[in-house]
């Protein structure tokens, strides 16, 4: 009898085991290009006409590579006069809303909310131009650079956190930024010789800023850099309170080029991307500002103003046009994710 059931088992298991290679035999295979496609096509139309910008940098002509890991002092820092021409970045300052500025250029931002107590700055530009954009803009606006309060540095790349050191040193601004771009900054001296703020404030997600009754939350959006921020805050357009989402960071420097750590990258990326939607939709944010003007537009959108008569603000775009710029990076990031997948399946046949 037990010879029986061992004979019965051993056929059970056999026949089993082809079940299931039947199965897997059978099993449809990932279509990769037509996932990569469907993705794309998704981004594309959530940036419809607004978001060309984003949508090209990241996903018709998205960065590949990886992290920079050199540590050499910048030829503009080493050699003033190998800075970029004037014409090339300058933009003149502009009071964009009742309550905040663009002190920024052509292509990077600088913005300046102002409170009763004092100024909340976000992102710094280069360190050879900040001198003339942020403080010299602020000034042209009637802003004094002393009330500058808080320094918000979105992410630790030379053009944002350019001159956080000098406006520290100069008018005790707190820094704010995320933890491991502090450690960067640390772990670089030379690189970001003369940018390098003394380590202040380590951001945390949903940290509040308040100054003179205004908030900014910050949110960790790591991914464009391990410590990227971003952030929610509100604003006046003729005494109409408007919410912003601001985007801390955007194009895919991060190691993309190989399954690992590519893939997992992608990931983190694609979440903070979701994370930072949710934000934009529980605070009803209609505005959408990024740190690039290729991004939000701002060079060319600050520039309307001065015809906006009784127009509604170029710069509120809907609360559904604030969800679709976090869409259009999801989705490139997707269609990136899933060629490292394919690429990962390949290397395993």
């Amino acid at each position: 009898m037990r010879k029986q059931l061992s004979r019965f088992s051993r056929a059970v298991l056999v026949a089993g085991g082809f079940a299931v290679c039947g199965a897997l035999a059978q099993a449809p295979k990932r279509d990769f290009d037509a996932e990569a496609q469907a993705a794309v096509q998704s981004a594309k139309t959530a940036a419809g006409f607004e978001f060309l910008g984003t949508l090209v940098r990241v996903c018709l002509l998205p960065q590949s590579g990886g992290e920079d890991s050199s540590d050499v002092v910048p030829a503009y820092v080493a050699n003033p006069a190998s800075a970029p021409a004037h014409d090339s970045w300058y933009a003149e300052p502009a009071r964009v809303f009742d309550n905040l500025y663009f002190v920024g250029g052509k292509i990077h931002s600088s913005w300046a909310l102002t409170t009763r107590e004092g100024i909340i700055l976000i992102d710094t530009i280069y360190p050879y131009n900040s001198e003339e954009l942020v403080v010299g803009g602020m000034k042209k606006l009637g802003l004094d650079p002393k009330n500058i309060k808080y320094v918000l540095v979105s992410h630790a790349h030379a053009d944002h956190i350019g001159g956080a050191e000098v406006l520290q040193s100069r008018y005790g601004a707190r820094v704010v930024m995320g933890g491991p771009d502090w450690d960067n900054v640390a772990r670089f001296p030379n690189r970001y010789k003369t940018m390098a703020p003394k380590r202040d404030i380590v951001a945390n997600d949903g940290m509040k800023i308040t100054l003179g009754g205004e908030t900014v939350t910050v949110w960790l959006t790591p991914g464009h850099t391990p410590g990227t921020i971003s952030y929610t805050f509100p604003v006046l357009d003729r005494g109409k309170r408007l919410n912003v989402a601001y985007s801390g960071g955007t194009a895919f420097n991060f190691v993309n080029n190989t399954p690992d750590p590519g893939i997992r990258n992608f990931q983190t990326y694609i979440d903070s991307q979701r994370h930072m939607a949710g934000r934009a939709a529980a605070t009803g944010a209609t505005v959408l500002l990024s740190n690039h003007s290729e991004f939000d537009n701002a060079f060319n959108k600050n520039r309307m103003l001065a015809g906006r008569g009784d127009a509604p603000h170029p710069y509120e775009i809907g609360a559904d046009w604030v969800q679709r710029y976090f869409q259009v990076m999801q989705g490139c990031a997707r269609a990136a994710q899933v060629r490292l997948e394919q690429k990962l399946g390949e290397a395993a046949k």
